[in-house]
């Protein structure tokens, strides 16, 4: 067995080294499992992921070698509706740019307090847009519900919550002061969030994102930021993880940025491990994994 110690992150240049001649993997987020790399093992029986998302694991080619992939859902799902939130409030109340300005000195005597003092967006009352309506998606809804909020969702597949209505992609756009984004990163969801899109969303919106970076344009995000169409974002995932530095983002004062913590607090990721090792248990015991993302595998 092989279990890197780090320092760090394991590379990718030395991921192929240390998997030679395994039975399994049980990986993270940030290993990239591609075809390349499962066409090179060809001992490799089971992939255990740490993670929800797969978008980092090429699925289809474990599937075509009769590869199970386990993962681990459901335990993350009320803890990154609540990132979800707090990054919808932090946004709608310009806490970090009052937090920036405080630190810095800025609030002094004589601009201690005027009418548009750091005003920001109600929260209550307002219309909130989900993109996707799965686990965290409604976990979301009800949060929002909670404060009042009008919530409507567009899901890809028909989908009835009791209090959320129903709406098409454009129409939710145009409604939602608050837009938040819960699915999944596919082919048909790259880019759903495109210039175009971001376009058609009400003037002055906040836009959310704890699902993947790949969803929205951040070229087109930037700019709708920078120019006042809409009001702020809070984003917790990227394109490129980390952000670069010099990415535009970076410079703009209307955005709430995390490091993808969605799913961070020692609870939920203590629950995130024992799930992926219960997979893996069970593949190297020749049985079917609790959660697996492709169980076609298994046949039946």
């Amino acid at each position: 067995m092989n279990v890197w110690l780090g320092p760090g992150l394991l590379p990718a240049e030395t991921l192929r080294e240390e998997l030679a001649g395994c039975y399994g993997v049980v990986c993270l987020l940030t290993d990239r499992i591609d075809r390349v790399l499962i066409e090179s093992l060809p001992d490799l029986r089971f992939v255990s992921s740490m993670s929800v998302g797969v978008d980092h694991i090429d699925v289809a080619a474990l599937t075509e070698r009769g590869i199970p992939l386990g993962y681990t859902p459901g335990v993350l799902v009320e803890t990154t509706a609540d990132t979800t939130f707090a990054l919808l409030l932090a946004a709608a109340r310009r806490v970090c740019e009052a937090d920036r300005f405080v630190r810095e000195g800025s609030w002094r005597l004589e601009n201690r307090w005027s009418p548009d003092f750091f005003a920001g967006k109600d929260v209550a009352g307002a219309t909130l847009g989900l993109l996707g309506l799965g686990e965290i998606g409604q976990a979301v809804a009800r949060r929002a519900q909670a404060f009042g909020m009008r919530v409507v969702a567009w899901n890809r597949s028909p989908r009835n919550v009791p209090g959320v209505e129903n709406l098409d992609l454009e129409t939710l756009l145009a409604a939602s002061d608050f837009v938040s984004v819960h699915v999944a990163l596919a082919a048909e969801t790259r880019g759903l969030l495109n210039a175009e899109r971001i376009a058609l969303m009400k003037p002055g919106a906040v836009l959310v994102n704890t699902a993947r970076g790949g969803i929205v344009d951040e070229v087109a995000l930037v700019a709708a930021l920078a120019s006042g169409r809409l009001s702020a974002a809070g984003i917790d995932v990227f394109a490129q993880e980390p952000v670069p530095a010099g990415h535009p983002l970076l410079t703009l004062p209307n955005v709430v940025l995390t490091p993808h913590i969605g799913s961070a607090t020692a609870q939920t990721r203590a629950r995130m491990a024992d799930l992926a090792t219960r997979n893996a248990i069970a593949a190297l015991k020749g049985e079917h994994m609790p959660h697996c993302a492709n169980p076609e595998v298994y046949g039946g």
